[in-house]
């Protein structure tokens, strides 16, 4: 507490908890830990203060509204008092997902996904930047990262599908409002400074025109289509950074399988899939007197 941080040019004093709950907010973000929202979420809703919570803790909570803006900001309501901010590379996935499931109706995702090391945080970057020059570090990841992939995001669960997976498959269904779509996904860290990429398989109920695709995509909010092959143009983590798009390419049939097709989607995680929707979410909220 009583640290400054600089924000465009102007200080700003950390403050605790008891000061922020005692304060004449009206909204909060937190970025601190699922342990943090579980305890500190309820207490500024006690107090009239929304919260919008970047932790997993209450993303699966029936009665949590989970926001990407673009999706379903208009099934916010004034009596919203704790709002989940979906998992990054959920975010990216759907923001694509989204418009086509509203033509097509998607019946089978199959996901790998190219995580950067900065999902995992500042340390996990340490890691990698300090096995670049060959420098002694603790690690966060049992392995090398640097020049290697690591199928290995966040725990392993009972089924053997790690948590981060199952975000993919349980926030997916959530946000796109269907349960019967069948998810399945491998999620992967790989030695990338920023940015997230994903291998995505669709199969939809009905039949789909690739140029169809295309145009719902490249005039989709917050996506920009990337899909020019011949010029070598596809979306990439270096594109992404510090972008606040999804961008989306190598879209193509999947000639192995009736109603299908491949996708490949990039976006930065630290913003759209982090701090940017949580912004969105607080605009929202705000232009639309919800707060």
């Amino acid at each position: 507490w009583g640290k400054k941080v600089m924000f465009k040019g102007k200080p700003y004093t950390i403050t605790s908890f008891d000061t922020a709950l005692n304060s004449d907010a009206k909204l909060a973000i937190f970025s601190a830990g699922g342990s943090i929202s579980l305890e500190m979420a309820p207490l500024f809703k006690a107090k009239g203060i929304k919260v919008i919570d970047n932790s997993s803790t209450w993303r699966m909570d029936p009665n949590v509204p989970l926001t990407v803006p673009e999706i379903n900001a208009g099934e916010l309501t004034a009596n919203d008092f704790i709002i989940a901010n979906p998992n990054c590379s959920t975010i990216q996935l759907v923001m694509v997902l989204a418009p086509l499931h509203k033509i097509y109706k998607i019946k089978r995702l199959v996901i790998s996904t190219y995580q950067s090391v900065t999902g995992t945080g500042q340390k996990a970057l340490a890691q990698m930047e300090a096995e670049r020059i060959g420098a002694e570090v603790d690690k966060v990841y049992p392995y090398a990262i640097d020049k290697n992939c690591i199928p290995h995001c966040d725990v392993f669960l009972e089924n053997g599908y790690t948590k981060e997976e199952m975000k993919l498959v349980n926030e997916t269904r959530k946000i796109l409002g269907d349960q019967t779509i069948q998810v399945t996904a491998t999620a992967v860290r790989v030695p990338v400074m920023g940015g997230h990429s994903e291998s995505v398989n669709i199969t939809f109920e009905h039949e789909f025109d690739i140029k169809d695709i295309r145009n719902i995509l490249s005039t989709t909010d917050g996506v920009e289509l990337v899909d020019n092959p011949s010029e070598n143009k596809y979306p990439m983590p270096l594109m992404s950074h510090n972008k606040n798009e999804v961008f989306v390419g190598r879209i193509r049939r999947d000639e192995s399988a009736p109603f299908s097709l491949n996708a490949w989607i990039v976006a930065d995680n630290l913003r759209k899939g982090a701090a940017t929707n949580a912004v969105q979410i607080a605009e929202y909220l705000y232009k639309n007197n919800l707060l």
